[in-house]
């Protein structure tokens, strides 16, 4: 391969797929109580359990881009090595982040002119983004070079399919995704929203339904009437904010549907789980439509 694939820890790929796909992941940031950390740092392993615990617990997080100086110093490397990178970033409606590596894209390619530098919005999150770069890592695989690779990437992007529920609606009130009154309403009388990423990257709430395992269903249902056919041929990945028996049941549904479905499991990393909390589980796979 000619190139190298950045993206951000966002994109929740494994770290067994990151190093199968030699993937490099840029950071994003999580604080609590005046103190920083980054959400992948290679080698070493964050206790995703112990973080959802805590927020169960009442501990609150927030998000900030990454470290600017961490993304110039990673592209640099690259550059320096004699490398072109693409770089697929987290859905720039819903992070600035993918905003701030295109200006840094922009400056290194005026330093590196004999180099290409270039930076292609996914408008996906979570899952979504990391199955968008697992398929941009198999075409440069099959030879793909930089532009056939990003030029894939956005005649496909639409067509990778969101589909997520929460347990808890505060955090997604907290978050300013939903009313106040539908949050208190919605947890009173035990209403699950079933939501999506849109065309243009941004969350959106589709339907409202009783109970969790309607919720987990309806997913699935998504994924019956819009997955490209047949599912048992592309990979499928499912992320989770500690929800692990209900990945397991969401798990069985595809698989009595469509067989034997190869399921990448992943946590919803700190950045995206400081938002939507413990309890999330999203199903991601390619679909006629978003």
């Amino acid at each position: 391969m000619n190139f190298e694939i950045v993206t951000d820890s966002s994109c929740n790929l494994t770290e067994e797929m990151i190093d199968d796909l030699g993937v490099h992941i840029l950071p994003l940031v999580f604080m609590s109580e005046g103190q920083e950390y980054r959400s992948y740092l290679k080698g070493e392993k964050t206790d995703l359990k112990q973080f959802y615990t805590m927020m169960r617990e009442g501990k609150v997080f927030t998000t900030s881009l990454p470290n600017m100086a961490d993304a110039e110093a990673l592209f640099r490397s690259l550059l320096e090595a004699g490398k072109d990178v693409l770089y697929l970033g987290f859905s720039s409606a819903l992070s600035g982040t993918h905003e701030a590596v295109r200006m840094l894209c922009m400056q290194l390619a005026s330093e590196y002119p004999e180099r290409t530098v270039r930076a292609v919005g996914t408008l996906a999150a979570s899952g979504g983004q990391g199955l968008l770069v697992y398929h941009a890592c198999m075409k440069a695989r099959e030879g793909a070079m930089l532009e056939e690779t990003a030029r894939w990437v956005e005649e496909n992007r639409l067509h990778l399919a969101h589909w997520f529920t929460v347990d808890d609606l505060m955090f997604l009130l907290r978050g300013g995704r939903v009313s106040k009154v539908s949050a208190y309403m919605g947890t009173m009388l035990n209403i699950k929203p079933v939501m999506h990423v849109d065309d243009e990257g941004r969350l959106i709430p589709m339907e409202k339904v009783r109970g969790r395992k309607k919720a987990l269903q309806a997913l699935v249902k998504h994924m019956e009437d819009s997955a490209w056919k047949p599912v048992a041929d592309q990979p499928v990945f499912i992320t989770h904010g500690d929800c692990i028996e209900d990945v397991e049941y969401v798990s069985d549904l595809i698989r009595e549907k469509f067989g034997d479905v190869k399921i990448t499991v992943n946590y919803v990393d700190p950045v995206i789980g400081a938002h939507s909390g413990p309890g999330t589980l999203a199903l991601f796979f390619l679909a006629d439509q978003r």
